[in-house]
């Protein structure tokens, strides 16, 4: 397949092939050219053409599967080598939101790695989104007298393009731990997540040293660079957008599911750190319902309708020894396309 907005393999389920575009997007916009990459979950490859076509200086590739390492030097060594490459064999913590030790850990690493001025960035779910459908189907299901007991609530949510499942019945939303099984149509098995508790995940990436700049659903994402994605997501597939470029229904409802995160550690020398949001009370345990009434979010419009709170990303590595102010990955991209990180 090729990155970059090229043709992607139409073998690929749909929504995967709006997963690899929403990487594709995110690589063109903050991977600079030159720039030293640390993919902390870089699977079978199937990046290195985004990679490529970015330009970038050296790449680092970290996974916890042997086979997916060796996949990804495959990928790398079948290019023409425009950058340097080196892999490790470590384990990243997908669920690292399972714990808060897990979370900082995380963060930890991550801020080692980064030299000032560098960005940490990717995709997760989007609790906000998950979170607010799975309390409309236990207010759904309470209102029509469905049967349940009164301490019973629904397990899972469906829609034409998957289900998810939670692995515990409950109305609140716990700041670590909530897994759930998303499974999409015609996928054979499903896949297990932590919800992520965004606020908790700012807090956390404030005390590794990493500002907040960015979360943002992948719908509102594209619908703010749409001039810019749109030709990109056409070559992804036929029937995601519509004539004028907008996400068709189903393309809307699976990329709903996920957000982009954005993190910075600031460089004293350049510019002011960006400040990350402080709450009020000074309390991360916050009441679920304060936490969605908050204001925390930079573009909570579009998608009120679906919004609460939470991402998933992971990895626990013991990072090479680098000096923790300086780190081993380069700045980011001098301008952002965020005018305003909150």
């Amino acid at each position: 397949m090729m990155g970059g907005g090229g043709i992607i393999s139409s073998s690929l389920p749909a929504h995967q092939r709006l997963h690899e575009f929403a990487k594709t997007a995110l690589i063109k916009i903050f991977a600079s050219p030159y720039a030293k990459v640390c993919d902390l979950y870089c699977g079978s490859g199937s990046d290195t053409d985004k990679w490529y076509d970015a330009q970038i200086g050296h790449y680092i590739g970290i996974d916890s599967s042997s086979s997916s390492i060796s996949e990804t030097r495959e990928m790398w060594e079948s290019q023409p080598k425009p950058y340097t490459a080196e892999f490790c064999e470590l384990n990243p913590c997908v669920l690292c939101f399972e714990t808060e030790d897990k979370a900082r850990t995380l963060l930890h690493n991550v801020s080692t790695l980064l030299k000032p001025g560098g960005y940490f960035f990717g995709i997760t779910a989007d609790s906000s989104t998950i979170w607010t459908k799975y309390q409309k189907n236990v207010e759904a299901s309470h209102n029509k007298g469905i049967g349940l007991k009164p301490t019973t609530v629904p397990n899972c949510i469906r829609s034409e393009n998957y289900i998810i499942t939670f692995d515990v019945e409950e109305e609140k939303f716990p700041l670590f731990g909530k897994k759930y099984q998303l499974k999409f149509v015609n996928d054979i098995s499903s896949e297990t997540h932590s919800l992520v508790h965004f606020p908790s995940l700012i807090r956390l990436a404030r005390e590794a040293g990493l500002e907040y700049v960015e979360i943002q659903n992948l719908t509102e994402f594209y619908d703010d660079n749409r001039a810019i994605l749109a030709g990109i997501l056409h070559g992804y597939g036929p029937n995601f957008v519509d004539p004028r470029g907008r996400l068709l229904p189903r393309s809307f409802d699976a990329l709903g599911l996920y957000a982009t995160f954005v993190f910075q550690k600031p460089d004293p020398d350049i510019v002011p750190p960006i400040t990350t949001p402080l709450f009020q009370d000074g309390n991360p345990i916050q009441d679920e319902q304060d936490w969605m009434a908050s204001s925390w979010r930079q573009h909570g419009s579009s998608l009120d309708e679906d919004r609460t709170g939470h991402t998933e990303t992971a990895l626990n590595i013991n990072p090479p020894i680098v000096e923790h102010d300086k780190g081993i990955l380069g700045p980011g991209p001098p301008d952002l396309r965020f005018s305003e990180p909150f």
